[in-house]
């Protein structure tokens, strides 16, 4: 006991890694195989036509195989137009747009945990009705536009003592919430971004010592670490873990260390003090994808973009559920009210993280294309996220997901 006592600290460690997410779920797949999980079972059999659908999906929508990565970047297109990149275009110093890029994805990852499926957001300037994460993206574009999370009131940009002192108010303002509208997770939401506030009131040094804190100064510090302007993506989620850690909700702690997104299962062995761990850092990764663009746009390669993994969300995991390469033991816990910590749950997130490991090699090979033409973020963005939500649409009327979760705002 002693020595798993000492161990903790660096066991907790491990665990705050994209290796350590793709070792587990990995695992938990392996017991879903040997029909070992408590919730579900697994046949692989099933996975080649679950990759001829999503290469269907990706060759209607991307007929020139030229599809970007998967990012917060690609929700910000309404009416036609592409939001973010006007906003971003409009900045003429390299570095402050950099700032700017970091502050809106940053604050638009946070906010985009799901909606539920009766939220609505109605853009007046193209005109547009959204929902789910695109509907997401654009309200949190257009409250940062309007000045929403900024100290003066109007300036496009996130400072840390605005955003400490946002309340669920404020989200529900601007996000067109009421009640014929309901938001799902809505304090939850507010209280990440308060949270995000003030880890960077904190850390100046990160978020900006010279200048007043804001989330964005977190590309002035990734630009510094980079050697020769190299950045691996893994460098990326490591600072994003490392400095935003204090934000997320102190679930699972291991030798002190508050681990986020990671979740307890039994049949997990590790053979150290984070036995029965499984982390999966969803929405520091989707945000850790969604940073690469504005520093490569400021002249700055990144590199090892797959050894970030897929991520353990609904439309993924959606794929493998509505194509049948996994399935319910109980079907009628799909309508339940799972919470994110349920066994069910976890088993569903790890195995698709391993899923969307296994099915990549096959979607490449059905498209000719190498790993290093078309890494998993492209796979994730073609692929098999809109697969999950095209299968979705065609199997429930509401398009939602194939199993009910009952979300806080800060996973899903």
């Amino acid at each position: 006991m002693a020595f798993a006592m000492l161990d903790a600290p660096r066991a907790a460690r491990a665990l705050l890694t994209a290796s350590a997410v793709r070792e587990r779920a990995t695992k938990m797949l392996e017991l879903g195989i040997d029909g070992k999980l408590t919730a579900f079972t697994v046949a692989m059999d099933r996975l080649p036509a679950a990759a001829d659908t999503v290469v269907e999906v990706i060759r209607a929508n991307y007929p020139d195989l030229v599809i970007p990565f998967h990012a917060r970047w690609r929700h910000f297109v309404a009416g036609g137009r592409d939001l973010g990149a006007e906003l971003t275009a409009a900045i003429a110093d390299p570095a402050e747009r950099g700032r700017t890029a970091f502050d809106l994805a940053i604050v638009s990852v946070l906010l985009d945990a799901g909606a539920g499926m009766g939220w609505r957001y109605r853009d007046g300037p193209t005109g547009a009705e959204l929902s789910k994460s695109e509907g997401l993206a654009v309200a949190s574009l257009r409250m940062f536009a309007a000045g929403a999370f900024a100290t003066d009131g109007k300036s496009p940009r996130a400072d840390a003592a605005r955003l400490a002192t946002i309340t669920a108010d404020d989200i529900a303002a601007g996000f067109q919430v009421g009640p014929g509208n309901p938001l799902v997770g809505l304090e939850g939401r507010a209280a990440l971004l308060a949270r995000l506030g003030q880890a960077a009131t904190a850390a100046p040094a990160v978020f900006g010592a010279a200048d007043t804190p804001r989330p964005g100064g977190l590309f002035d510090h990734l630009a510094a670490t980079a050697e020769d302007r190299r950045l691996p993506a893994t460098a990326i989620l490591a600072a994003v873990l490392a400095h935003l850690g204090p934000i997320w909700p102190s679930r699972v702690t291991l030798g002190g260390i508050a681990l986020g997104d990671c979740w307890h299962h039994p049949l997990i062995r590790a053979g150290d003090a984070s036995d029965g761990l499984i982390p999966f850092h969803k929405l520091s990764q989707w945000l850790s994808y969604s940073l690469i663009e504005p520093l490569e746009s400021a002249g700055l390669t990144v590199s090892h973009v797959d050894g970030l993994t897929g991520l353990p969300e609904y439309r993924n995991g959606g794929l493998f559920m509505d194509s049948g390469v996994i399935a319910l033991r109980d079907p009628a816990l799909a309508a339940a009210d799972n919470t994110v910590g349920s066994a069910l749950v976890v088993e569903w997130r790890g195995l698709t993280v391993a899923l969307l490991d296994a099915i990549a090699p096959l979607v490449r090979e059905r498209l000719g294309l190498s790993a290093a033409d078309f890494p998993l973020a492209r796979v994730l963005e073609g692929g098999t996220w809109a697969a999950g939500r095209r299968l979705a649409r065609e199997r429930r009327a509401d398009g939602g997901p194939p199993i009910r979760v009952v979300s806080d705002g800060t996973v899903f």
